[in-house]
C-alpha cells in the first residue's frame, strides 16, 4: 500500500494525465505490467504450496491440539492480511480512484488509480482471500468437514468485485456517468464490499 501511494502520488499527475503519451505508456502501463506478472505468479506460488503441503484426512482426525491452535493463529494472520487489504482495495484506493474521476477526465480505462486499484490492490487481496480458504479446508479439522457459509461469504463477497470492475468500466464508457458513488453503477461495489462483514461470522 505505501508503494502504490508514493508510485501515485509521484508519477499520477507528472506522467499521468494523458493516455497518448509515451511516459504515460512508460510509467503506468509498465507498472500495469508488473502487475500483471507478479499478481498470477503469487496466486500460483502462494495457492500451489497450500494445496500441495495440505494434510490428508486421517491427518486432520488426528491432529494434535497444539498443532491445531498454532494453525488458528496463522489463519488469523492470513485472514488479517486478507480484511486489511480489502478495506485499502475497497475503502483507500476506490475513494481516491472517485476523486481522481471528479478532477480529471477519463480518457482510459488504464488510469493512473485504476492501475493500482483494479489490477493492484484487488487482486492482492483476492490472492490472499483464496489463501485464508484453501488454508482452513486444508489444515483445520473444523472446516474440513464442511463449508462454513460466513467464510464463503467473507471471501466471494469482495472477490466478486473485480468482476463487477467491468461492468463499472463498460458503464462509464458508454453512459459517460458521473462519477457519483450513489450513482447505481456502483451499488455492486457496496453490496460486494459489505459481504466482507461476514468475516464477524467466522468462528
Amino acid at each position: 500500500a505505501i508503494f502504490w501511494i508514493w508510485y501515485q502520488r509521484t508519477f499520477a499527475y507528472s506522467h499521468g494525465m494523458d493516455s497518448m503519451e509515451p511516459e504515460f505508456d512508460k510509467v503506468w502501463m509498465g507498472l500495469w505490467r508488473v502487475h500483471m506478472t507478479l499478481m498470477p505468479l503469487f496466486a500460483l506460488v502462494t495457492w500451489g504450496w497450500i494445496l500441495k503441503t495440505r494434510d490428508t484426512k486421517e491427518q486432520l482426525d488426528n491432529l494434535d491440539t497444539k498443532l491445531e491452535i498454532k494453525r488458528y493463529f496463522y489463519w488469523m494472520m492470513w485472514l488479517g492480511v486478507y480484511l486489511f487489504g480489502v478495506y485499502w482495495g475497497g475503502s483507500f484506493f476506490t475513494e481516491q480512484d472517485a476523486s481522481w474521476h471528479q478532477v480529471i477526465i477519463r480518457d482510459t480505462s488504464f488510469t493512473p488509480s485504476h492501475v493500482v486499484v483494479f489490477y493492484g490492490s484487488f487482486p492482492m487481496y483476492i490472492v490472499c482471500g483464496v489463501a485464508s480458504y484453501l488454508y482452513a479446508m486444508t489444515r483445520l479439522p473444523l472446516y474440513s468437514r464442511g463449508t462454513s457459509f460466513p467464510l464463503v461469504m467473507a471471501i466471494a463477497g469482495p472477490l466478486m468485485i473485480l468482476p463487477n470492475v467491468g461492468l463499472n468500466e463498460w458503464g462509464h464508457a458508454f453512459w459517460f456517468m458521473e462519477e457519483l458513488f450513489s450513482a447505481p453503477l456502483h451499488w455492486g461495489f457496496v453490496i460486494l464490499g459489505w459481504a466482507g462483514l461476514f468475516s464477524g461470522g467466522i468462528a
